[in-house]
């Protein structure tokens, strides 16, 4: 069974990102961005609601995309409409069927993507679930807090 890490970077306030979603206070290259690419190569499936998957619209990402062509991607919606091309998976839903399946069948630890309610069910799951961070710099002042649980805290960035 592989392990589930949610990998998420994390203002020095403790934002996600700030209002509408803004990720310009947040490092965008050198040592942070280097050492997340570096972690990213280390999965093969990863996870995300709707909302982190059409946040990569914003970038240029097309709909169908793989956001991460070296990982077999699962999409979490009901409403999110692709084209049969698509080169990600689209679940209507994140249950603990599709999570036992996800660790069973995934050849390298699963990547957790995102905000979403994904990160609560595989909690409650009784997955163990991993966590990594990057620690930004900058403050966000608000915006979309991280979550603050026994079971997720931010992780400084190594040095």
């Amino acid at each position: 069974m592989q392990p589930i890490i949610y990998d998420v970077a994390v203002s020095i306030d403790g934002f996600i990102c700030g209002p509408g979603g803004d990720i310009s206070r947040f490092a965008q290259e050198g040592p942070v961005i280097a050492d997340y690419s570096a972690r990213l190569e280390g999965y093969a499936t990863a996870i995300m609601g709707r909302a982190t998957y059409e946040f990569g619209y914003r970038f240029g990402m097309e709909p169908g995309q793989n956001p991460y062509p070296h990982m077999r991607t699962i999409v979490v919606s009901k409403s999110l409409d692709l084209p049969e091309s698509a080169e990600v998976d689209l679940q209507p839903a994140c249950d603990l069927a599709l999570i036992e399946a996800m660790r069973s069948l995934s050849p390298g630890p699963i990547y957790l993507c995102g905000p979403g309610s994904q990160r609560t069910l595989v909690n409650r799951s009784g997955a163990r679930l991993g966590r990594q961070g990057r620690l930004g710099d900058a403050g966000a002042g608000h915006g979309l807090p991280h979550p603050r649980t026994s079971w997720l805290a931010p992780v400084p960035q190594r040095q």
